[in-house]
């Protein structure tokens, strides 16, 4: 079942978002397998990130691949929010 997932990152700035992507890049992970949709954005205190998977299985095994990353950039991963996926529309 597809999942939509939601990370609130408090004291992200794009910068740190931009290194993480470019990290991510050197492990070729930038288009993991499952993942459907990623969206990031600004906040007043951090970005927020909203993931689109196949299922929790697949983002669970991206996150091995994130967590020492983000953890290398002084930031502590949280849990996302995580919801079953009811429709999808592509424009």
């Amino acid at each position: 079942m597809a999942i939509m997932a939601i990370f609130e990152i408090e004291g992200m700035t794009t910068q740190k978002y931009d290194q993480t992507f470019k990290d991510l890049g050197a492990k070729n992970a930038t288009s993991p397998e499952g993942l459907l949709y990623h969206v990031a954005s600004s906040t007043d205190t951090g970005m927020v990130v909203v993931a689109v998977w196949e299922s929790k299985e697949k983002m669970d095994q991206f996150r091995d691949v994130l967590t020492p990353i983000i953890r290398a950039a002084d930031m502590t991963p949280d849990g996302p929010e995580i919801y079953p996926v009811h429709n999808i529309i592509k424009g």
